[in-house]
């Protein structure tokens, strides 16, 4: 372990990555977004449960039991596909209040939900036409999608699911580019268009219910007008408006490289360090892609810099963008920033997780005199980046920096365990702690922060992950 305790100043960082001061941090708490949104979420699952009892008829037999099973889940998936949508149109009030690490760890386990309900749905449908009409399983099924066409579509949605499903699960996701996995998931919108129509043509709660037809359109309507919306139109009237442009491209270590972008009234934005942007590069290899990529440095009215590290094919084309290359930006996105409570601020950040912990760094104000503290893992020496800012900022604000290189079987234990981060920051229970890194990383250091005291809402983490 190598370790820098109020270290001499090294050299001023960069002038496009210094801003006049820190950005003003008035909250002393975080929102209590996340609750509301969960329990709009819970009270519109209820309504749909209401809107499914008022239409079910008495139940008289083992098949209508399995028939009625099926419609409320049915009618549960493709109000889940609503939430799901949602969840991902990338909502400002939704990306900031709530967090888009926490919103795609929301839209991944709901994913499985719909799935399980979307499964349960086919295989109770199946049965309970089944036993009504006393035919096989098989025989009733090629009936139903032989003699129904909305049947038939909604049948192609659900494999189209199962293929998302798949190259979604973690086994399957280690294994695939981000690119592929982008792509696979497009197909959700197919799914969900081609099984829209199945929803009225037999689902029993709207075939005799003018209004209940209406209101469920309307839903779908809203998180449709929402998608185009944020992601579509906004983008566009932000390019527009601001002329994103790249100023220049500067490698900070192997396959490592900043990216400076400059662009007119960039303040209006109200961007915050620790937030990132979706970039879409109109240059002919990145063009039909766009990527999260975090601020790593203040932002500045006239221009704002992002660092990425090569790992993929669109990751790894950055460092040869040329000068005067426009640029699509969507955001500012995330929740992750930095707060004063009153606290001292300790800050971990692993690999590529640096990126928005150098942005936050440089946030914090002057006044809290040897009250901060950074941890910066890395596998090894060559993968530290930004080093002399770092050493710039903490002098500046006669903070603690700790570079800890080498891999746990390196070093011979592991760093970030308990008895080692209260060994190295005695008192943890004192601070507000801010986290980002691997995944791996990241869970293992909130959990050891947990056993020190630290009250989760003490700790803000994301994870660098799709």
């Amino acid at each position: 372990m190598t370790a820098a305790t109020r270290p001499a100043p090294g050299p001023v960082a960069p002038a496009a990555t210094r801003a006049t001061g820190p950005i003003p941090m008035g909250r002393s708490s975080r929102p209590a977004m996340p609750s509301v949104v969960l329990a709009v979420i819970a009270a519109g699952a209820l309504a749909v449960t209401g809107l499914w009892w008022k239409d079910t008829p008495t139940i008289s037999n083992v098949g209508n039991a399995l028939v009625s099973a099926g419609d409320i889940l049915g009618l549960l998936a493709a109000y889940g596909f609503v939430v799901l949508v949602g969840l991902m149109a990338r909502i400002p009030p939704l990306e900031r209040g709530v967090g888009a690490d926490r919103l795609a760890r929301w839209h991944a386990m709901g994913g499985r939900y719909v799935i399980t309900l979307v499964t349960g749905h086919v295989l109770a449908i199946i049965w309970g036409y089944s036993v009504i009409a006393h035919e096989s399983l098989t025989h009733q099924a090629i009936s139903l999608v032989t003699s129904y066409t909305d049947v038939l579509y909604a049948t192609i949605a659900f494999f189209l699911l199962l293929l998302i499903a798949a190259i979604s699960a973690t086994a399957v996701r280690r294994r695939v580019s981000y690119e592929t996995w982008y792509y696979v998931h497009l197909l959700t919108y197919a799914s969900i268009a081609l099984a829209f129509s199945h929803q009225f043509a037999q689902g029993p709660s709207f075939v005799s219910s003018l209004d209940a037809r209406i209101a469920w359109s309307a839903m779908y309507a809203v998180v449709g007008a929402l998608i185009l919306w944020y992601r579509f139109i906004t983008p566009l009237r932000m390019l527009a408006r601001h002329r994103f442009t790249v100023a220049g491209v500067r490698e900070e270590g192997p396959g490592v490289v900043s990216v400076y972008i400059t662009g007119r009234d960039l303040d209006a934005m109200r961007a915050e360090p620790g937030q990132f942007f979706r970039w879409r590069f109109l240059s002919r290899e990145l063009l039909w892609q766009s990527h999260p990529y975090s601020l790593s440095a203040m932002p500045r009215p006239d221009m704002l810099r992002i660092t990425v590290k090569a790992r993929g094919h669109h990751s790894g084309s950055m460092a040869h963008l040329r000068p005067g290359t426009r640029v699509i930006a969507e955001g500012p996105y995330g929740a992750f920033t930095p707060s004063l409570s009153g606290r001292r601020v300790l800050m971990i950040a692993g690999g590529v997780g640096i990126t928005p912990i150098r942005a936050m760094f440089a946030a914090l104000p002057r006044r809290m005199n040897d009250g901060i503290t950074l941890i910066y893992r890395a596998s090894h020496p060559r993968d530290v980046v930004f080093k002399n800012e770092l050493d710039a900022i903490a002098a500046d604000r006669n903070a603690r920096v700790y570079y800890i290189i080498g891999s746990r079987e390196h070093l011979g234990y592991d760093p970030l365990a308990p008895e080692e981060l209260s060994h190295l920051i005695p008192g943890l229970q004192r601070y507000e702690a801010y986290v980002c890194g691997p995944v791996g990383m990241t869970r293992t250091a909130v959990e050891s922060l947990r056993d020190l005291g630290i009250r989760r809402r003490h700790i803000h983490h994301e994870a660098f992950d799709f």
